[in-house]
């Protein structure tokens, strides 16, 4: 199993963005310490939710402050980038860190972002295929040309290359945020491995699996590539004493993030949004996911990797909203839950 951390730069009530960015880089320096495999930087903009508007950015900075830990994005918004300026820094990075980062790409939202940066809806309602196909070529081949809907541009070569990196891997990996069946079609017929988020439970995610797989094969993907693909599964992880402690630290701080940050979401053509409840949200996620004793958490990740098929975790650890509680929660997943995850 390999466990990393799900970052946010969550803005909690009464904190600022420099405070919730510092969290965000300290959590990621204590995980390398603590032996995490991974970090996993989310982007959003003009939120609270999430004070990082570019986890390409954050990432180029935290793999030069680390020597071990794999950086990724989870995930990148393809709507709101070009997937060529996307997919150069993706390059720049895995060369330069000697094949440490992973590239999460997503759709979004239907929010004002679309209207920000000038993409428009059509980007995130029909576009996301074409972006989604360029980038992946620009990643593997090396020149590229577009004649699509939205990109047209002449052969152009790659400049760097990612194949020409000084490792065994021949560019980044592309994970693909998926949240229907739609996108699971997406990413199968592709052979990209999937980031699952952490509103579903064990059972959605092993049908989400198990249709990836299908799917996968149906496109003439090697069964190697087919179950060997490295999907990810997002959670909450909170590690205390007693798992009412685990508990209180989430309900008390996390439904105040919830509602500001949620609340703060705008739509880019007026269409009503259906909110989640901030406190029932934040007991749902306190009952999928690796939340109390150390015990409870190891027997709770090896069950949802037992029933999903899923190895790889991107776990929330920044909960508390607290920076010293957020390091502790971190040094102990290191210390008390990886030695006893197969």
């Amino acid at each position: 199993m390999r466990v990393g951390s799900f970052v946010l730069s969550a803005q909690f009530p009464g904190q600022g963005h420099g405070e919730a960015l510092h969290r965000a880089v300290r959590s990621a320096e204590v995980a390398e310490e603590a032996g995490l495999d991974s970090v996993w930087l989310a982007e959003h903009h003009f939120v609270p939710y999430g004070t990082c508007p570019s986890a390409i950015t954050l990432a180029g900075f935290l793999l030069g402050h680390t020597r071990r830990l794999r950086v990724g994005t989870a995930v990148s918004v393809l709507p709101t980038a070009h997937p060529v300026a996307l997919g150069e820094q993706a390059a720049l990075l895995h060369l330069t860190s000697g094949g440490r980062f992973s590239l999460g790409v997503g759709r979004g939202g239907p929010w004002v972002d679309l209207e920000v940066f000038g993409s428009g809806l059509a980007a995130y309602e029909e576009g996301f295929p074409e972006s989604l196909d360029l980038l992946v070529r620009w990643l593997r081949e090396p020149s590229v040309g577009a004649a699509g809907e939205r990109f047209r541009f002449r052969e152009v070569p790659v400049v760097p290359r990612p194949s020409e990196s000084l490792t065994d891997a021949d560019g980044p990996e592309v994970v693909v945020a998926c949240t229907s069946p739609r996108s699971v079609r997406m990413a199968a017929e592709r052979a990209l491995p999937m980031l699952l988020g952490m509103h579903v439970g064990d059972e959605e995610k092993a049908e989400m699996v198990a249709l990836w797989r299908e799917l996968a094969r149906a496109a003439g993907h090697p069964p190697e590539r087919v179950m060997g693909a490295g999907h990810v599964s997002a959670g909450v992880c909170q590690i205390a004493d007693r798992r009412t402690d685990a508990v209180e630290a989430l309900t008390k701080a996390m439904p105040g993030w919830l509602k500001q940050g949620l609340d703060a979401h705008v739509t880019v053509d007026g269409r009503m949004r259906q909110m989640r409840d901030p406190l029932a949200y934040t007991e749902l996620l306190c009952g999928l996911h690796p939340v109390g004793t150390p015990r409870l958490c190891v027997d709770r990740l090896t069950a949802t990797s037992e029933r999903t098929g899923i190895s790889r975790f991107a776990l929330l650890i920044e909960g508390s909203g607290d920076l010293a509680a957020t390091e502790e929660n971190v040094r102990r997943l290191g210390a008390e839950i990886l030695p006893h995850l197969g």
